[in-house]
């Protein structure tokens, strides 16, 4: 009975599971290896997001849009982060229903510290063992998967 389904080949499922299993690992790699900073890798996610923006600030909207987390979670997150003084809430002075989340300085600093960790983890666990040449495929493919599922 022919069902339609474009099954993988398997080649293709091999490749499959070796990035499924090979990205948990990598994420929580790199998550624990951010635990020495008190950060996991969504808080330290957005504290790059913040320090790369002018006056080292967002709309909570617009972060929450460019990490791909719904609002909900990323108020729980930013709200961690604030008691922790590493960011910020204010009001948008120009809408009145719109929040800022600000890195503070002692957020920045942090950042600051666990970057070189977290690069060198980077490095070592992913960057490093690949050739330029590949590593630069992965990045063409998440662009073209970025794109694909992002026209929906």
């Amino acid at each position: 009975m022919e069902t339609g389904t474009r099954w993988l080949s398997p080649e293709q499922q091999v490749a499959w599971r070796a990035y499924l299993l090979g990205t948990a690992r990598l994420m929580a790699k790199l998550d624990d290896d951010l635990r020495r900073f008190g950060l996991g890798i969504n808080d330290y996610e957005i504290l790059v997001r913040l320090s790369e923006s002018p006056d080292r600030r967002l709309r909570m909207a617009d972060l929450a849009d460019r990490l791909h987390q719904s609002r909900s979670r990323l108020t729980h997150t930013v709200g961690r982060l604030e008691a922790a003084d590493l960011v910020r809430r204010t009001s948008c002075t120009s809408d009145k229903r719109g929040v800022w989340a600000e890195l503070t300085e002692a957020g920045f600093s942090l950042l600051e510290q666990a970057a070189p960790y977290h690069v060198e983890g980077v490095r070592e666990n992913l960057v490093d063992l690949a050739s330029p040449e590949d590593f630069a495929a992965v990045g063409r493919v998440f662009d073209a998967v970025s794109e694909h599922i992002g026209q929906r």
